[in-house]
This record gives structure tokens, sequence and C-alpha cells, in this order.
């Protein structure tokens, strides 16, 4: 069959990847000699499927044999956020730093930056983080202004955005947040600051519609600036961008090949959710092939309107081992996070997923103690969800331990004890 994936891959890249790997991985070596698969005989989307997928377990329990490259060679080691289970270790070569570099470079203009342009990034360098080095040697290779001030600090980022008139913020979308807090207590004209356009990363800005979610919608409303959704792993070293049209974030076809498959490993068509399935183009050190992200995401098959001939996504709804079965209803935990967002008078909460005595899954959302409004919060979640959930009252000093774990380099509003 004539398949979308395959029609707009960079086959010279994609072949050049396969052959790279059946020659210097010895992962993909045994890989390929297990599954009787000959990289050379690949030529059409329905023998590159016949190619087994890689999952995050092989990559964990068999990370040196993934390495591609002598030990010599490697400039930089990042791990991933971990989001299910241990990290995972990553290394890059001059090469990969320079494909990194590239790729948000691309990304970066894609949402307007220009080489007078001025960026500040309220993102890590450090602690393995490999964001925080993309976005700077993105930004370098573009040739733009760069102002480092890190995660967290809202009045640094405030001293510095009036020292030095950023016209982008790269943040995570819930710390914008923070930042207009403090500016309305410190009496900070935000509103009139240099910041036009803020680059999202960590967290989901949108709904599969492309209309802000709850996040999204109360910055905007607070703060009248051009909100960009982007999307990225380590694993990948890749970012899939929102163009100026906001409809879908888009691949980079040069990086990365990419596939949104269904539960038996089949293509999905257009408007539906399947599991992000990634082979980045050009990679050196950690070579992929097939790796399956766990991240579920709606596929957007056709060409954007602004142009832009590549494969678009929106940002995850899920990931697909967090898939929650609740009284016969299916849930991701970004639709339950979205709801809560939009109940304004809840500060803070954490989601926990369980099995109960009857092995089926449920959920307690833990809510602070002196949180008054219950009723209209369940009956909030209920309209929004179809099904009831627990609601359980909790210190705010526990909440925020469950929220804020000192292993983790993000937020952490969902916790699965399954």
């Amino acid at each position: 069959m004539t398949n979308f994936y395959y029609i707009n891959a960079n086959k010279k890249l994609l072949k050049q990847q396969l052959s790279y790997v059946s020659a210097n991985s010895r992962f993909y070596k045994k890989h390929f000699s297990n599954n009787k698969i000959s990289p050379g005989e690949i030529e059409s989307y329905e023998d590159f499927r016949k190619i087994p997928i890689t999952t995050k377990e092989d990559l964990q329990q068999y990370n040196k044999e993934f390495l591609a490259v002598p030990q010599e060679e490697i400039i930089d080691y990042v791990t991933t956020s971990g989001t299910l289970g241990n990290p995972v270790s990553f290394a890059l070569n001059g090469s990969d730093l320079e494909r990194l570099a590239e790729n948000e470079r691309q990304s970066f203009e894609m949402v307007g930056v220009k080489k007078s342009s001025v960026v500040q990034l309220t993102t890590t360098l450090d602690r393995r983080f490999m964001a925080g080095m993309a976005y700077f040697l993105g930004l370098r290779k573009l040739g733009a202004g760069i102002v480092r001030t890190g995660s967290g600090l809202p009045g640094l980022q405030w001293e510095s955005i009036e020292r030095f008139k950023p016209g982008f913020l790269v943040a995570v979308p819930s710390f914008l947040l923070k930042m207009i807090d403090f500016a309305i207590q410190n009496g900070i004209d935000y509103k009139n600051s240099s910041v036009k356009t803020a680059v999202c990363i960590g967290e989901p800005l949108r709904n599969p519609d492309f209309s802000l979610n709850s996040l999204g919608q109360r910055i905007k409303e607070l703060w009248d600036i051009e909100l960009f959704s982007t999307y990225a792993s380590t694993e990948m070293g890749t970012a899939f961008t929102e163009c100026e049209l906001h409809t879908g974030n888009h691949s980079l076809p040069e990086l990365i090949f990419a596939e949104v498959l269904d539960e038996n490993g089949f293509p999905v068509k257009s408007g539906k959710i399947g599991e992000l399935v990634v082979t980045p183009l050009q990679t050196q050190t950690m070579p992929l092939i097939r790796f399956a992200t766990g991240d579920m995401v709606k596929f957007y098959g056709q060409n954007c309107e602004c142009g832009r001939e590549s494969l678009r996504i929106g940002t995850p709804v899920g990931r697909k081992q967090q898939m929650i079965k609740l009284k016969g209803t299916t849930l991701y935990p970004q639709q339950i996070i979205n709801l809560l967002t939009a109940f304004q008078s809840l500060k803070i909460f954490v989601i926990e997923a369980r099995l109960n005595e009857t092995q089926t899954d449920e959920i307690i959302i833990r809510i602070p103690e002196d949180f008054a409004e219950v009723n209209e919060l369940q009956e909030h979640l209920q309209a929004g969800l179809n099904v009831k959930v627990a609601l359980e009252k909790t210190s705010v000093e526990k909440i925020e331990k469950l929220k804020f774990p000192k292993e983790s380099r993000k937020p952490k509003l969902f916790h699965d004890f399954r």
C-alpha cells in the first residue's frame, strides 16, 4: 500500500541510517540477524515495518550495546527524565551535538526567532539535561542573543527581562504562571514587557483540536503573548514544533522518520491517536531504529497550510503505559490534569492511580485540606470525564513532596502505583 509515512520520508537518509546501524551497532547487528532483516533490501515502507520495534526496556537492558562509536569519541553524557522508571543513559559525539544544534536552529526559526532576536532560556544546562543544552546550541548556531537564567527564580527572570529585553522565553508553561504571580505581587508591569512569545516545553498546551487547553488558556488570559507548543525527548534528539498556524507539531524530515501506530502496530489514519515510533536520522553515537516512545499522540497526516511538507502530530495525550480504564471509561492522565488546572481555585494537586481489591484501576486525586469547593470540583470532573473519581484531602506539605520529588527534573502531577 502507498503510505503517507514513506512518501514524506527522506528515503536516502533512512537507508543510510539503516546501513550505519547494521555496520556499527552491536544491538542492531543482533536485532537484524535474529529477525532475518537485511537492511540493504529494504525498499518500501512495508519492508521497513518488518523491523521489530525497539523498546525502552531494550535501551535500559542493553544500553552499552547501542553504542556505535568508540568510547573516546563521546563528548557529552545525558540521561532521560525517567518518567516511567529509572533514567536511561545516553551519549553524543561531536556530530550528534552538531545535529542537535541544527534541530533546534530549525525549530527556533519555525517559531519566528531570527539572528537579531534575544531569547531567554529558563531551562537548566546541568543535571545531565539534554534540552537546555540543545536550546543553547541551536540559538548559538542561529546567531541569536541568549540570556541563560536557568530554571526557577522568578525575580531573576524579571530582572533579566528588564535588563536584556528578550522577545522570546523558553519555559515550562506552569512556570510562566509562577512568573505572572511574582510580577503581580511585586508590581511588575509584565503585560508591557519586551516578551511577546513563549516557546513552551515539558507540558502540553493544546487540546487535540488545536485549541489551548486549560493551562494554555489561563496563561493567555493573564498574559497575551503568543504561545508555541513543542515536543521532544532525549532518545529522539529531535523536536516537533508548532508553526505560526498552531495546527500541530511539525517533524523535521531530514532529522527524523516518524510513525504513529495503533495497538497492533499498524499506522493510524489522520485524526486518530496512536503511539509515536521514531527513527532519528543522522545520529551516530546511540542510533535507534523504530524506537517506541511510549507517547500517545494524535496524527495529522495531511500537509499543513503553512506549506511545510512534513508529518504533524499533536502533543502527547498520555503515555501508553499510563492508560487508565476506570469503570469502563478509557482515560489518560493529561485529561484529568487539564480539568483540574481549569478549576482555578484549586492551586495544587496530584493524581494517583492504584489497583483496588478487585485488581481494577482506581484514581485518587489529592487536594489541600483547606479546599472548600469539593462538591463543585467533583461535579466539574464528572462532567468532563463521564466518570466519578475519588478526592482525598491531604496536607499541602505532602502534596508538594509528591509533586516535586527530589529525583525529578520537572513537576510530577501523576503517580502510577499499579
